[in-house]
């Protein structure tokens, strides 16, 4: 496995955020269910895709189309839809041929868009791509950004990251809510702003260094460093070293190194833990913002916690374990 997709690959069923009364999907020959927090099963698993939960309502897939279950293991919207994503700010986009709208959790539509595709709400506007232009849509469903770029991204603590202009040569930058370019483009590459700060690189992805930026566009932690990612839990993940030998380490939001690079994978801290890596041989652990081993080095993959959970692989890849397990690396539920 390349060393890159142990830091930027997310697990499928580990990217979304979840309510405490939420469900996880879990897999069995083939077909998705899902269990409650102390891993009993809720829904047997009779689909054939799941994501985790997003504002109480768990997306689906049943013979190719797409609907969403609640919280108490029900189906609330039938899989009638040919593609969609989950929900966000209340809304939820899917499609039905070639039509995109926005429904409600009740299932109603609440507009339709006209667009080639449409992304979720994030603070409230929602990116749209008409043609191979992406602007932005508000809640009514109107156009409060024209698409104009070539890139573009959700907003995030007020900003979003966009480019515009000729793909091979032009620079990333950040627009405002009322579509203004508030910090230039400028960036060989960024990403979204968390925690007051955004990562960013200067140079070529073979030679540049990454750096963190304000919100005036102001470099507050200096571009330093062979790769940067975002800040989670107050630490962002950083790599010492070229892409093959390079190590992991974390830096304070001061650009401190407070756990030293010697990890060959990591990932972003979540819910105070890391998963991490020691060498290409080596399992996968989890290590506490200290930088201590708290769940040792027995998993086939990285992961992340969630609601307290974590779904991974324990043992070999082809006859392992699979399921949750607690913050103490015990099963709560295995397949």
């Amino acid at each position: 496995m390349k060393k890159l997709l142990y830091c930027l690959t997310f697990f499928t069923v580990s990217a979304l955020s979840v309510f405490a009364s939420d469900l996880f999907p879990f897999q069995s020959k083939g077909k998705y269910g899902f269990i409650n927090q102390s891993g009993k099963v809720v829904v047997e698993p009779s689909f054939n895709f799941a994501e985790k939960f997003s504002e109480g309502m768990g997306l689906v897939k049943k013979n190719g189309k797409v609907g969403f279950i609640n919280d108490q293991g029900k189906v609330a919207i039938e899989p009638t839809f040919d593609d969609g994503y989950g929900f966000s700010e209340g809304l939820a986009p899917v499609r039905k041929g070639n039509d995109w709208m926005f429904i409600d959790k009740s299932g109603k539509k609440v507009f339709n868009v006209k667009c080639d595709f449409a992304y979720k709400f994030s603070e409230g506007l929602a990116r749209v791509q008409i043609g191979p232009k992406l602007g932005y849509i508000d809640k009514t469903g109107k156009i409060s950004i024209e698409p104009k770029f070539e890139f573009a991204y959700d907003f995030s603590e007020g900003l979003a990251r966009i480019k515009m202009g000729n793909i091979k040569t032009a620079k990333w930058g950040f627009i405002n809510k009322a579509g203004e370019i508030v910090i230039k483009q400028q960036y060989d590459d960024c990403f979204d702003f968390r925690e007051g700060k955004a990562n960013v690189r200067i140079g070529s992805e073979a030679t540049g260094k990454w750096g963190f930026i304000d919100k005036t566009g102001t470099m507050v932690i200096e571009a330093e460093f062979d790769r940067a990612f975002f800040f989670s839990d107050g630490l962002a993940l950083i790599r010492v070293g070229d892409f093959k030998s390079g190590k992991f380490g974390f830096i304070d939001k001061m650009g401190k190194v407070v756990i030293t690079p010697k990890f060959f994978g990591a990932f972003y801290f979540k819910d105070g833990m890391s998963c991490v890596k020691l060498d290409e041989k080596s399992k996968w652990g989890f290590i506490d913002k200290t930088g201590k081993i708290v769940i040792d080095y027995q998993f086939e993959f990285p992961v992340e916690f969630e609601n307290g959970l974590a779904y991974i692989k324990k043992g070999s890849m082809k006859s392992g374990q699979t399921g949750y397990v607690d913050k103490k690396g015990s099963f709560i539920w295995k397949e």
